[in-house]
């Protein structure tokens, strides 16, 4: 069981890999900008929490979509250690372009819709249960 999810998530990074390269993203970048694309403005934290990363391998990742311009980062002003992450104009636009990954994605794959239903619903229980 261990080897096969280890395998299936290795596999689904190198399908992205090509296709985020033409984007000037790396899969954790990509997976960031899809909360946010979710939901614009969260904290830090927030974003560590829903992506179950720590902030020294998150901030990082931040930094370097804040420095090629597609997110800002702001201290809130009601609280200073909370800084709240925005997609700029840049960000926002890179959606439709990235839109294109997972049609590219799912057309390659070779599973049903329904069976990428599954999987995903199955995954998500996985993730939540205490393993």
């Amino acid at each position: 069981m261990c080897f096969a999810l280890y395998s299936a998530a290795r596999a689904a990074q190198q399908a992205y890999r090509p296709l985020l390269d033409d984007l000037g993203l790396t899969y954790p970048q990509y997976l960031v900008l899809l909360v946010l694309w979710e939901q614009d403005g969260q904290t830090v934290s927030a974003l560590g929490d829903r992506l179950h990363l720590d902030s020294g391998t998150l901030s990082p990742l931040l930094r370097r979509l804040d420095e090629h311009g597609f997110i800002t980062r702001e201290r809130q002003s009601t609280d200073a250690r909370r800084v709240a992450v925005h997609l700029t104009a840049e960000g926002h636009a890179l959606r439709s372009r990235a839109a294109e990954v997972q049609r590219c994605l799912l057309d390659a794959v070779t599973l049903s819709t329904e069976e990428l239903l599954n999987l995903r619903d199955l995954s998500r229980r996985f993730a939540g249960s205490d393993v």
